[in-house]
């Protein structure tokens, strides 16, 4: 029998769960207020990460936090007046900063993102979309020794995962990437991932190809859903009620208020996120680097070069801050001496950020309604992975990964 799916979300999660829905034979109906890949899908590092499985939470944060946000320098940004709705959120994941949790979010995210390239290729290949996907080294650059060192706890993780890096130092670091100023002097430099040079654009591509075989995109606003009798039998939108057999809730950070309406409380916030292209630009990497001093990710994007990073908490309405940009700006400056270009393009996104920095993968209750939201700093790298996992658990097909860690249940009722 064929399924007809209706999908809420056209970033990454939600245009590669179609994908791999509508490869299964299910009718997909696709529902964003936005055009695909306009979000937060657009405006990422591009980077697929595949060694990401370390969350923020790492032991000592705790202790460290304070400092940082009073540290003009250092690319952690609070807009004071949105601490008292913050604290909730913050205090639990806060909980998560202590080495057991560390290690438990790191197992869960593993599954998600350690063979990013090689699911990005199975999703994009048959479409005739392969030329999207570049390999490469992804590389971590420092100021020194000393600082490499001083992420021993999060360099030993990777490792234990598989992710062993290469060290580059001394004069050897500017021979690897000539576009660094003397503030590099050790790279840090992993094989086997890979990075996409137009994130917006390669999502749209997917969604394009998704409509050429057979798929429906509807632009609308998603108001609630109708359970009648506990199971989903339509979802109902500012351009009508659209019928369906199961739904997928793939819309980052504003899945939040539609869990609500299924009883359920996800303690889930808006990490703003910044970035500057730098078009047309010349002095900049060949590949992607991560930045440890700015915690950024330089990405040579066919746009220019993408400086994409920065933390700010401060909801969802307030518009973009100055000073995280100004940050940004010094901290590539300082990287990046030689760089040129002929303009800049400023942006801010949100990236979904739960708790326990582990996304939403499942089925919530018997209900048919799945979740496939909360991938915080790895939505790109994870995305056709996810995508393939609900597809397979709303078509029946063995998953051979264990969900448990991303139960959408976990949290509790509203």
């Amino acid at each position: 029998m064929t399924r007809h799916v209706v999908v809420i979300g056209a970033g990454i999660v939600g245009v590669s769960t179609a994908i791999w829905l509508r490869r299964a034979g299910a009718d997909v109906t696709l529902v964003d207020r936005a055009k695909p890949g306009t979000g937060t899908s657009h405006g990422n590092a591009g980077v697929l990460a595949a060694c990401s499985m370390v969350p923020v939470t790492a032991p000592g944060l705790a202790r460290k936090a304070p400092g940082m946000l009073l540290d003009r320098d250092f690319p952690l940004f609070l807009r004071w007046s949105y601490l008292p709705r913050l604290l909730p959120w913050l205090r639990r994941y806060m909980s998560n900063a202590n080495d057991a949790d560390t290690r438990r979010i790191a197992k869960g995210l593993i599954p998600i993102v350690s063979d990013s390239v090689e699911q990005h290729k199975s999703l994009c290949a048959e479409l005739g979309l392969g030329d999207w996907v570049t390999e490469s080294d992804y590389c971590f650059a420092y100021h020194d020794r000393a600082a490499f060192d001083a992420e021993r706890y999060t360099w030993a993780l990777r490792s234990d995962a598989g992710f062993v890096p290469e060290i580059i130092e001394g004069g050897a670091v500017h021979e690897y990437e000539p576009s660094f100023g003397p503030d590099i002097t050790l790279v840090a430099c992993l094989k086997e991932h890979g990075f996409i040079r137009d994130p917006g654009g390669y999502v749209q591509a997917l969604a394009k190809a998704f409509t050429e075989r057979g798929g429906k995109i509807i632009q609308a606003d998603v108001e609630d859903f109708d359970l009648s009798g506990g199971l989903v039998k339509g979802v109902h939108t500012t351009q009508g009620t659209i019928a369906c057999d199961d739904v997928v809730l793939a819309t980052g950070v504003w899945s939040k208020p539609l869990m609500q309406k299924l009883g359920l409380n996800v303690p889930l916030e808006a990490e703003r996120g910044y970035h500057i292209v730098f078009e047309g630009a010349s002095g900049g990497p060949s590949r992607p680097f991560m930045i440890a001093s700015g915690k950024f990710v330089a990405t040579p994007m066919a746009q220019g070069l993408r400086c994409a990073g920065i933390v700010e908490f401060g909801g969802l309405d307030a518009g973009p801050s100055k000073a995280p940009l100004d940050l940004l700006r010094r901290q590539v400056k300082r990287t990046f001496p030689q760089l040129t270009a002929s303009n800049e393009i400023e942006w801010l996104g949100h990236r979904p950020a739960p708790s326990d920095s582990l996304p939403l993968i499942g089925e919530v209750g018997q209900s048919r309604v799945f979740t496939a939201f909360g991938h915080h700093h790895i939505g790109l790298t994870g995305g056709p992975k996810t995508g393939r996992l609900v597809a397979g658990l709303i078509t029946g097909q063995p998953t051979n990964t264990d969900l448990t860690a991303y139960h959408p249940q976990r949290f509790g009722a509203a």
